[in-house]
């Protein structure tokens, strides 16, 4: 794999309140420079949702609503992670996920593709045990030593995200041929979009 052919990419993570639709209350950016997680460049900020957290969310991530007080509301923040995340292609765990929160966040934002780790780990590992972020990085036996915080936290499962998706990439020649498996349809830098997705938002 070239990873100096790689485009400008940036692994991403976000945490909820558990509302539906959910609100922001963590989001986390790690960029891959030439074939390597770069946590000295990675930004990450808890946000103060207008609901509080639910209980179950904070069983889930422990960011609690004690934890957000002080936290900045998205208005705030929105055109700077805008201005982060412009041009680059994203890549996360179940991306459709974290693509929708942001894009619900940010309407006029688009990534210019987004790499679902989820979709690439069934096309590479068809045999492992299950396809949950904790369960493929203990398939893989991806070391998590160096990050830093806890899982289930926005900036820990950006970087463990990426690790796996470095794992992932060693299984195919080209940017290429890993997009054609990691791009889940409809979503850019796939498929075209059809009609429905073009006017979800």
């Amino acid at each position: 794999m070239d990873f100096g052919a790689w485009p400008r990419l940036l692994v991403i993570d976000v945490e909820s309140n558990g509302a539906n639709p959910p609100d922001l209350v963590e989001v986390a950016a790690i960029p891959i420079v030439a074939g390597r997680p770069v946590p000295q460049s990675a930004r990450s900020t808890l946000v103060r949702p207008p609901q509080p957290i639910s209980a179950f969310a904070t069983r889930v991530h422990h960011i609690t609503n004690r934890a957000v007080a002080d936290a900045p509301r998205w208005e705030s923040i929105a055109s700077a992670v805008h201005a982060h995340l412009h041009g680059a292609w994203i890549a996360a765990h179940n991306a459709h996920v974290d693509y929708k929160v942001l894009r619900r966040h940010l309407p006029a934002w688009q990534p210019a593709g987004v790499i679902d780790t989820l979709r690439l780990a069934r096309a590479t590992y068809p045999d492992a045990p299950g396809y949950n972020l904790d369960v493929l990085l203990a398939y893989a036996a991806v070391p998590l030593t160096g990050i830093s915080g806890q899982r289930h936290r926005a900036g820990f499962d950006a970087h463990a995200a990426a690790l796996f998706l470095l794992d992932l990439a060693g299984h195919y020649p080209t940017w290429k041929t890993l997009t054609a498996a990691a791009v889940p349809p409809g979503l850019l830098g796939g498929t075209a979009l059809d009609h429905e997705e073009r006017t979800l938002w």
